[in-house]
C-alpha cells in the first residue's frame, strides 16, 4: 500500500466511521472498486484510533465529566444518582454485548465474514431496518433519559456492528430511534458508546503494526487523515441531524447494496 492510497482509505474511514452507512463495508468495497489490496481488518481496526481520537477530543468535556463523576461516585453514594455518574455505568456495560461477540466470533469477524455478499446484503438489510426505525420510533427522548435498560439494549445493537456492513454508528442509532430517542440524541450516545469498543478493538490490533503485519508509515498517514475528517463528519451530522431524518442514509446503503450485489453478479468484482 502506498501513501496515496492510505489517504484515500483514511478518508474513507473518517467519512464513513460516524455516518450510518458502515465505515468497515466502504473498507471492503472502496478497495476493490478502485483495483487495491484488501487493507485487511487489522488495518481497518487500527485507523479507526483516528476517528476515535476525533471522538474523544469532540467529546471530551463530556467524557471528562463522566469518567470523573463516575469515579468519585465509586465511594460516594450520593453521585450515584447523577446523570454523568449513570452514564459512566451505562457506557461502560453496553460494551459488554460486542466485547464478548467480538472475542467469541474474532476469527469468522477478520476472514470468513469480509465478504462482499455479506457486506452488500447487511448494508440492505440493516438500512431497512433503520428506516423502520425511523418511521417507528417517537423521537421524544433525550440522552438524560437514558436508563439501564436502555444502555443495555443499545449495546446489543452495537454488536451487530461486528457484521461487515452493518455500521456501528447505524446499528446503535437505529436501537435508539426505537426507544423513542430523537435522532441527535442517538448520535450523540452512539459517539459516546463507540470510544470503549473502538478503542480497545483498535488497540488489540494495534499488536500486528509491529509484528510486521502492517505498514507503519501508510497506517499512520490514514490514521491521520481519518482523524481529520472524523471530526469535521461529527460537527456536520450532529448539526443535521437536528433538522433532518435518516432517510438519506437509507437510501444510500439501498442503493450502494444493490450496485455491489449487480456488480458481483455480473462477475465484475470478486467477493472476497
Amino acid at each position: 500500500m502506498n501513501v496515496v492510497e492510505a489517504t484515500v482509505l483514511g478518508i474513507v474511514q473518517g467519512l464513513t466511521e460516524f455516518l450510518p452507512i458502515s465505515s468497515s463495508g466502504h473498507m471492503l468495497f472502496v478497495p476493490k472498486f478502485l483495483g487495491w489490496e484488501d487493507p485487511g481488518s487489522a488495518f481497518s481496526a487500527v485507523i479507526q484510533i483516528g476517528t476515535m481520537a476525533a471522538v474523544i477530543i469532540y467529546f471530551w468535556r463530556d467524557l471528562g465529566r463522566i469518567l470523573l463523576t463516575w469515579t468519585r461516585s465509586l465511594w460516594r453514594s450520593e453521585l450515584r444518582r447523577h446523570q454523568d455518574a449513570r452514564m459512566g455505568w451505562y457506557i461502560g456495560l453496553g460494551t459488554i454485548p460486542i466485547g464478548v461477540c467480538g472475542l467469541a466470533f474474532k476469527d469468522f469477524i477478520e476472514e470468513p465474514a469480509r465478504n462482499l455478499w455479506i457486506n452488500a446484503t447487511s448494508l440492505i438489510v440493516m438500512g431497512l431496518l433503520l428506516m423502520v426505525a425511523e418511521w417507528w420510533g417517537s423521537r421524544k427522548r433525550e440522552v438524560g433519559d437514558l436508563n439501564l435498560r436502555d444502555g443495555l439494549i443499545i449495546g446489543t445493537f452495537q454488536a451487530l456492528a461486528l457484521i461487515p456492513g452493518s455500521s456501528r454508528s447505524g446499528s446503535t442509532m437505529t436501537g435508539a430511534l426505537f426507544l423513542g430517542y430523537t435522532r441527535e440524541a442517538a448520535a450523540r450516545y452512539s459517539f459516546l458508546l463507540s470510544v470503549p469498543a473502538v478503542v480497545l478493538s483498535g488497540l488489540f490490533e494495534l499488536r500486528k503494526a509491529f509484528s510486521g503485519d502492517l505498514q507503519l508509515m501508510p497506517t499512520a498517514v490514514a490514521t491521520a487523515a481519518s482523524f481529520v475528517v472524523g471530526y469535521a463528519c461529527i460537527a456536520w451530522l450532529l448539526k443535521f441531524l437536528a433538522r433532518h431524518s435518516m432517510m438519506v442514509f437509507v437510501y444510500y446503503r439501498v442503493a450502494l447494496g444493490g450496485v455491489i450485489l449487480g456488480l458481483l453478479a455480473a462477475g465484475a468484482i470478486s467477493a472476497t
